[in-house]
């Protein structure tokens, strides 16, 4: 059976159909029903809460932390076992509500459907449920109706169908039963088929369904979706990467310092065990997943304030990864409102802020009078679009549309209809009836005789036509939509005819209009910034390709000139998988494309490594939302299914405000990547520091001091670093790249000599202790000793979370102490700390001493010296960097 019914005439589809123009019988109906099933979409696959839950410990960071609370147990920390648990369970929680919000996008297709149909059966109309529709139904459609299945139009009245939602198209388009002859029209183009869950906005139609359920268009796009692997955030690949690589070291660290404990037979078995278990605690970051949550969560509010929704939380971190962002034009680069744009009478063109409703009051009767649009409760203005432009046009330079039709009341009008292209009204006019017309330039300019010129009418020329048609290319060209006007005095008898024949002739040419959907004023600053921040922006569109590449141009998508650059969907059909990816860099624009269209895109750049933003609105758009990298979509006109699919909502529909996201996405990255830093060198160094006083025989930290040092250094401070503003620079950087991890761009090599130098500097101030004490008593010294390390491993960590507030940028400079945040964390964490020291009745939980000026001051120059060798350090790698 063909599948492509546009083809074939009404007679051939009713025969493919096996059905009959007056509709099946119920007993044929039925029988279809059982074998092709109910015209419904299947429900999404849904985990219950329990298995949501214990999916969040699959993560392997989860799992260590888990063996560290237990190792925390075991060694008599219960309070940090409890703390380490509170953490992972919470963190479950967080991800299992988000899980829950991103309800699945098949159960809002499934809730788009209409519920009844009129139905043909056995020769009379009847109304069923939607679900019962088979192949073969003839079903009947007014202006209001959800089309309840996929159908070929047999006969339409003035038919308008919104397919916004599945095409792209902008504004609804017209309907008819005629036969296409060409072989790959894309669904926008289809004229004579409707579509499940597109609106009739106007008219009336008897089609015949085509398909129903899973084989629909919008069936095809559930199941697409049903299919759709889940993708794997840059975030969530770099925690796991480097949680296998901490897992590793933690491994080999424990086991090392225990065998050679017991190799040098400095303690008992079950103390080198503790000891062991202790470095276990000291190299695991156990505060990591509460930062990179509590840091995610604050990018969202600050998102949320940019008008950007979160619905998965680590997409705040991939949007700062994006490398391509491939924008729907409609409403999301443009306005999603038809605007005036230009203006023709008299044989001058002028821009429509130039013109004014004083230039010519025909031309302003003609756009007002004629036209079919309304005003609601709110003064919004209703009805297509194209008319709604025409009175805003109008709106905006003074005048009252109520007054303006009040004064010039309708006495007769004459439809729009999709074969004469026009549509005309009869005003009374000083007790004169008058006709004004508006439609497609061609058409009205064939039952056109005359033209008014600067006042006068007069016989129209052949120069006068060539003008009007060059003009009208011209602003075609620029992908405007141009519509002529004239008007014509009428007789008493002709002002209430219906015969379009015989009233819409010899009229009097006024003038043209250029109207476009305009592009919004801040898209082109924010495609600017987001070249400059290495981020290429792609539009991908339902409108043809002339006005596509006529909006990109003016955005600076893409060149003038670059003809290349555009391509259609027609035209993607032509190109195997293997040929869009090797020719994938050379588009910037893509029109009249379908639903695969743009998921082909998708992976097309994600076969180049590339970390790929999508934006969509429509049902079309929800596959290509969840195969991207980050699915952006549109909180106002959006669907709920693009909603549901997508991991960010615009509360603007705004492209702008993509871009200021990304700059969120960019710095929440930087932020738990400094905290990383500080974390992982942090831990390096008490893991250094632990076992060269193992295998120096020396008196080694206990398991209280490093464990009470994590909790207070790991967790303020860290949090605080997560909420750094911004870094001047941070859109000025390339984007990093899908293979770019938190330990690139120099952090890794950062963590290692900032580890090894907390290390050497703890290990010095504790040699330091030993070669100038302050007592006699060998206890004493090492006591002193001891606690001197102690305390100099916490501080020079809190020293050195000041390095961390920039990875290569200096710390004296101002707004150092801006986060406030921050300043409080290092406050409460240093008193925290030095209490164990100055309180006496903490030195025996602690096993700390009391310190003199010279110890103190020994400690303090420990802390100097972090900061002084990083920033040194700091500068050879910006000179470097240069």
């Amino acid at each position: 059976m063909s599948t492509k019914f546009y083809q074939e005439s009404t007679q051939d589809v009713i025969k493919q159909l096996r059905g009959t123009p007056q509709g099946l019988t119920t007993s044929e109906a039925q029988t279809r029903l059982k074998e092709d099933g109910p015209n419904a979409l299947p429900a999404g696959k849904h985990l219950s809460l329990l298995q949501k839950f214990i999916a969040q410990f699959k993560d392997l960071m989860i799992l260590i932390l888990i063996v560290a609370a237990v190792v925390a147990a075991i060694a008599g920390e219960i309070s940090d076992a409890i703390i380490i648990l509170v953490v992972v369970i919470l963190n479950a929680a967080f991800g299992v509500f988000q899980e829950t919000k991103a309800e699945n996008a098949i159960d809002a297709l499934q809730k788009m459907s209409t519920p009844t149909t009129n139905v043909l059966r056995d020769g009379h109309v009847k109304q069923i449920s939607s679900k019962d529709l088979v192949t073969g139904d003839v079903i009947l459609l007014e202006a209001g109706d959800i089309i309840p299945a996929d159908v070929r139009f047999l006969k339409t009245q003035n038919l308008k169908v919104e397919e916004a939602a599945l095409t792209g198209e902008s504004i609804p388009v017209d309907k008819n039963g005629e036969t296409i002859t060409d072989d790959s029209t894309v669904l926008g183009d289809q004229h004579n088929m409707g579509f499940m869950n597109t609106n009739v906005t106007a008219g009336t139609a008897e089609g015949i369904v085509t398909a129903t359920g899973l084989q629909t268009e919008v069936g095809k796009i559930a199941d697409m979706l049903n299919n759709a692997k889940p993708t794997t955030t840059p975030l969530q690949k770099n925690i796991t990467h480097l949680s296998k690589v901490l897992s590793v070291l933690v491994l080999v660290m424990a086991v090392a310092i225990f065998l050679i404990g017991m190799l040098t037979h400095r303690e008992s078995t079950l103390d080198m065990l503790l000891t062991a278990i202790s470095l276990a605690v000291a190299a695991i970051p156990e505060g990591l997943p509460a930062i990179v949550t509590i840091t995610l969560a604050l990018g969202t509010q600050a998102m949320v304030k940019r008008n950007a929704l979160i619905r998965k939380l680590p997409a705040v971190e991939t949007l700062g990864a994006t490398e391509i962002i491939a924008s729907d034009k409609t409403g999301t680069l443009t306005k999603n409102q038809m605007t005036v744009e230009q203006v023709m009478i008299d044989g001058q063109l002028f821009a429509s802020k130039d013109f004014g409703k004083e230039d010519s009051a025909s031309l302003e009767k003609a756009m007002i009078l004629a036209n079919e649009a309304q005003e609601g409760d709110k003064q919004e203005l209703l009805g297509d679009p194209t008319e709604t432009a025409l009175w805003q046009f109008y709106i905006d330079k003074g005048v009252s549309i109520a007054d303006f039709k009040a004064k010039y009341p309708r006495v007769n009008s004459l439809p729009f209809d999709s074969e004469r292209k026009m549509m005309s009204a009869v005003v009374k006019e000083n007790s004169q009836p008058v006709l004004y017309t508006k439609g497609a330039v061609d058409e009205l300019l064939a039952r056109t005789n005359r033209i008014l010129d600067h006042g006068q009418v007069r016989q129209i020329t052949d120069d006068d036509r060539e003008t009007i048609l060059k003009f009208n290319n011209d602003l075609a060209k620029q992908a405007l939509r141009v519509l002529a006007y004239a008007y014509r005095p009428l007789a008493a008898d002709e002002a209430h005819s219906s015969d379009s024949n015989q009233v819409e002739q010899s009229l009097i040419f006024i003038g043209l209009t250029g109207m476009i959907d305009p592009p919004r004023p801040e898209v082109k600053a924010a495609i600017k910034e987001a070249k400059q921040a290495g981020i290429r922006p792609l539009m991908i569109t339902g409108d043809h390709k002339v006005t596509a590449r006529t909006i990109a141009e003016r955005l600076g998508i893409i060149e003038p000139g670059d003809e290349d650059g555009a391509i259609t969907g027609a035209e993607l059909n032509e190109l195997s998988d293997a040929e869009l990816k090797d020719n994938v860099e050379k588009y910037h624009v893509y029109a009249r494309v379908a639903p695969e269209h743009k998921v082909r895109i998708v992976k097309a750049w994600q076969a180049h490594d590339k970390v790929v933003a999508m934006t969509g609105d429509g049902v079309n758009d929800a596959p290509a939302l969840k195969a991207a990298d980050i699915g952006v979509g549109m909180g106002i006109t959006g669907t709920e299914v693009s909603k549901n699919a997508a991991d960010v909502v615009l509360a603007d529909d705004n492209f702008a405000t993509i871009i200021a996201a990304v700059k969120e996405g960019r710095k929440v990255f930087a932020n738990i990547q400094k905290a990383i830093q500080y974390l992982l060198s942090a831990n390096l160094g008490e893991v250094l520091t632990l076992f060269l006083m193992t295998i120096l025989n020396w008196a080694i930290l206990t398991p209280v001091q490093i464990l009470w040092i994590n909790l207070v250094t790991d967790t303020f401070p860290a949090i605080a670093l997560g909420v750094e503003p911004a870094e001047g620079d941070v859109m000025k950087q390339r984007p990093r790249g899908l293979h770019s991890s938190f330990l690139s761009n120099g952090t890794g090599s950062n963590i290692i000599y900032q580890g090894l130098l907390e290390g050497a500097l703890t290990l010095g101030v504790y040699c330091l202790g030993i070669t100038f004490p302050a007592h006699q008593s060998a206890a004493l010294v090492h006591a002193d000793a001891l606690t001197m390390a102690y305390i100099t491993l916490g501080l020079i960590q809190l020293a050195h979370a000041f390095n961390c507030k920039s990875l290569h940028g200096t710390i004296f400079k101002s707004g150092t102490f801006a986060n406030h945040y921050f300043n409080w964390a290092i406050i409460v964490s240093t008193i925290a700390l030095v209490v164990t020291v100055f309180v006496p009745q903490l030195n025996p939980i602690f096993h700390t001493t009391e310190l003199n000026g010279m110890q103190w001051g020994i400690v303090l120059l420990a802390g100097i010296l972090m900061v002084a060798v990083v920033e040194i350090v700091k500068f050879f790698q910006r000179q470097s960097n240069k």
